[in-house]
């Protein structure tokens, strides 16, 4: 059995690790290594592309990261007080949004917002008259919107894996007290939950930075990172290729392990 999860591991981090080492090639070749450099790191921070697509990439995230988390922890909370075969429903339409695969999400997710648009873009320009309307396309707005649906699932499913630990004790004496609900909510739930919450954010930042299956549909003409990295592999893959790929392992592995680490329970 050890030797079998060993194979495992080594079959999942040895390609990020090859990634990684001729990310530091000195030749122009991602295949050749030529001796050890740094130079490609350079010339992929100075790259204006890179950069532009890097901004955008972040912007996406944190604002669809910052929504998700938001409404995923108030539709948490919502969901604990609901039994019976309606909780079922709500439950399997959260896990569902979790496990269908990413390219019908985006598909279902484009056809959606260019039928939305179509009907409300004549609206507009009834309501403008002359003027010229705002026009509703595909863009950031689109990605915001889309990586916050598929990332709040996440984020309802680890607060409620922590609200269901919670001693529940502590709101029936605050509500025997007289407090509010949102007083309670504030001054008891919330410190409770807040480390689940932090994680559910970085979990939902790092799932909307690295996509790029939903982003290629709803994009637009906005490039993030993915979708610089994927249209530069279609004209061949450069050390400066590997460096990329290399940084942004890096932060999603650091992300993610901040994650785990909120999540681990502390010990008394």
């Amino acid at each position: 059995m050890r030797l079998y999860v060993i194979a495992v591991y080594l079959f999942l981090y040895i390609p990020i690790g090859i990634i990684a080492l001729f990310s530091f090639n000195a030749g122009r070749h991602a295949a050749q290594f030529a001796g050890f450099s740094t130079q490609w790191y350079g010339k992929a921070l100075d790259n204006p592309f890179v950069i532009d697509a890097l901004k955008t990439s972040f912007t996406v995230a944190m604002t669809s990261a910052l929504l998700a988390t938001v409404c995923g922890t108030l539709a948490a909370v919502a969901l604990q007080g609901i039994r019976g075969r309606l909780r079922m429903v709500y439950d399997a339409l959260i896990y569902m949004a979790v496990m269908v695969p990413g390219i019908v999400i985006g598909i279902a997710t484009l056809i959606t917002l260019v039928t939305v648009f179509d009907t409300l873009n004549p609206l507009l320009a009834t309501l403008f008259g002359g003027k010229a309307p705002p026009q509703l396309g595909l863009g950031k707005g689109s990605l915001i919107a889309a990586h916050g649906l598929f990332t709040m699932a996440l984020v309802i499913v680890i607060v409620r894996a922590r609200l269901q630990g919670m001693d529940r004790t502590l709101l029936e004496a605050a509500a025997d007290l007289g407090a509010p609900p949102m007083r309670s909510f504030v001054q008891i739930t919330l410190p409770q939950i807040a480390p689940a919450v932090l994680a559910g954010f970085l979990l939902a930042f790092t799932f909307s930075f690295d996509d790029f299956i939903v982003a290629f549909f709803v994009a637009g003409s906005e490039t993030t990172l993915p979708i610089y990295v994927f249209s530069s592999i279609r004209r061949g893959v450069t050390p400066e290729i590997n460096a990329i790929g290399a940084m942004v392992m890096a932060a999603s592995l650091v992300l993610l392990i901040t994650a785990q680490m909120i999540l681990r329970p502390r010990k008394r």
